[in-house]
């Protein structure tokens, strides 16, 4: 019951049948053009747990899955949690800040329940990896026509080079404070652009490398941001009241539609969709892909309850500091650590410090991961077999030639970073429908699905689930052109591009549903009764 080079593993009949099985795998049946993982690098996860008994025959017969077993969930432990750095990039921590400065604790319930709602989609995306064994790109690519597929790929591309751009930023203004201000914007964006590098590198030495490196970034940042927690002092009675008492006002509107927009990031659902086939599961043996299914869920729940806690003790260091402050409506990414040092810092509570280590390690594992998925959406979509380091060096070229126009500029005007931050909200809201719509539609299909896709009541709750961020998100959007567009030109520009924009969405929907069918087959039943 051990990885690939395991050094743990031990002898035996176990360990043996482990090698009969990496053996295997170079002749692995897998289609090249259609895997996340080549067979050889993908984890083998032992079945059986006594080699001289029958239950795998017994397994197989049933379909039900093993029992549970710690050491199995060990080795499935890994792509959670590289899935919840999308949840703590310096996008959701700037999210956090504005909302606790704001707001204060009243909007800590919306942080709890937008979590789940992201746990949710989350699951839907590792269901639909691991039950069929394609990622959600790949799956796009299978099910859409030709143009419909190039239009999904351009969005998820735009999606993931707008939440990198905030990412690259966060990670260079983590620089500039750490190097008390001796390294401006632009270069802390060049140093945070060599970080594919050393991605690649450890890559080279398996999965488990790499999942361990974000275990450790994750790590720093919950040790940074408990440490300022615990040492603000925050009132627990407002912290219970506000995780359990929902409260909303028209004041805090804004700050509650950023919370929910920052839950569900498009290339996170791609991405997740994709890591989950790093370990070995036959998708034609039912208990296997149960087996996975079981420990996925557990570990993916576990691992978004840790960006929870360092949401929650960002959001409430800031109600704590600055909450009815003239300073709550200016606070960003660029200041905040500056005026955490004002209000809390002091000989022996270095927070300032503390602050850039913990955005230093967010923007870090962010910008990472948004390279992973880079490759996984370009893969997915377009089928471009390219060699590792040609696809980082791409996917990170996408992001990081527009953000050091943008470093350039800022560094010259500070207002800028806020307008630049807008827009990059606006263009990932306006792509998140379509990595929902085509992820539920999938899923929900039993020509996709087999035995594994959801049932009617789960598609009503996930339906209802994903509705909220696109209409949410859909208010953040006419709010934001409302007052930015000017003019029968530009409005009449703007008609147009919703109207097409509202149109794709609902082809979207019909095209992998049996809505059509259950609409016009009574018609066509009716018509042909008077023949």
């Amino acid at each position: 019951m051990a990885a690939d080079g395991d050094p743990a593993a031990g002898t035996g009949p176990d360990v043996e049948a482990h090698a009969l099985l990496r053996a295997s795998s170079s002749d692995d049946d897998e289609d090249p053009e259609q895997c996340a993982f080549e067979p050889a690098e993908k984890i083998v996860v032992s079945i059986a747990a006594d080699p001289d008994a029958d239950e795998e025959d017994l397994f197989s017969a049933t379909g039900r899955a093993p029992p549970f077993s710690w050491r199995k969930l060990w080795l499935f432990t890994g792509p959670g949690f590289l899935m919840s750095i999308a949840f703590l990039d310096p996008g959701n921590l700037e999210g956090d800040l504005q909302a606790g400065a704001t707001a204060g604790d009243t909007l800590l319930w919306l942080l709890l329940w937008a979590t789940a709602m992201g746990l949710l989609v989350q699951l839907l995306a590792a269901r639909l990896g691991v039950a069929t064994g394609k990622n959600l790109a790949e799956l796009c690519r299978d099910e859409y026509p030709d143009w419909v597929r190039r239009a999904l790929w351009l969005m998820a591309e735009v999606s993931m080079v707008s939440a990198d751009i905030q990412e690259v930023i966060g990670s260079a203004i983590a620089i500039k404070i750490l190097s008390r201000g001796f390294l401006p914007i632009w270069a802390g964006v060049v140093i945070t652009a060599l970080d594919c590098f050393i991605f690649l590198s450890i890559e080279n030495y398996g999965v488990r490398k790499l999942e361990a490196l974000f275990a450790v970034l994750i790590a720093i940042m919950a040790w940074s941001f408990a440490w300022m927690f615990i040492e603000t002092k925050p009132s627990g009675k407002d912290l219970i009241v506000g995780l359990l008492v929902p409260k909303l006002s028209s004041r805090t509107l804004r700050q509650a539609v950023g919370i929910v927009g920052c839950v569900i990031t498009p290339h996170n659902v791609f991405l997740h969709s994709a890591l989950v086939q790093s370990r070995k599961v036959d998708q034609n043996k039912e208990y296997q892909v149960r087996e996975a299914l079981r420990y996925y869920s557990i570990e993916s729940t576990m691992a978004l309850v840790v960006p929870f806690m360092i949401n929650l003790f960002v959001t409430t260091v800031f109600a704590k500091g600055f909450y009815g402050t003239e300073e709550a409506c200016t606070i960003g990414l660029e200041n905040a650590g500056q005026y955490l040092q004002e209000k809390f810092g002091g000989d022996y509570f270095p927070i300032l410090s503390i602050w850039g280590v913990g955005l230093l390690a967010a923007g870090t594992s962010s910008t990472i991961t948004g390279t992973y998925a880079g490759q996984f959406i370009m893969d997915g979509f377009l089928n471009w077999r390219l060699k590792k380091w040609m696809r980082a060096m791409i996917t990170r070229s996408f992001a990081i030639v527009p953000t050091i126009v943008v470093a350039l500029y800022f560094n010259a005007s500070e207002s800028a970073l806020d307008v630049l931050n807008e827009w990059l909200n606006v263009l990932q809201s306006v792509q998140i429908p379509f990595s929902l719509i085509p992820l539920i539609t999938l899923v929900s299909k039993e020509q996709v699905m087999g035995v594994f896709k959801i049932g009617l009541t789960t598609q009503i709750v996930t339906w209802t689930v994903a509705s909220l961020p696109i209409l949410i998100n859909g208010y953040l959007l006419l709010d934001f052109f409302s007052s930015e567009i000017r003019g029968a030109v530009s409005g009449s520009f703007l008609c147009v591009a919703v109207v097409a924009y509202a149109a794709f969405l609902l082809y979207l929907i019909l095209r992998c549903t049996d809505l059509p069918n259950h609409v016009f087959t009574p018609v066509n039943n009716k018509d042909a009764s008077f023949k």
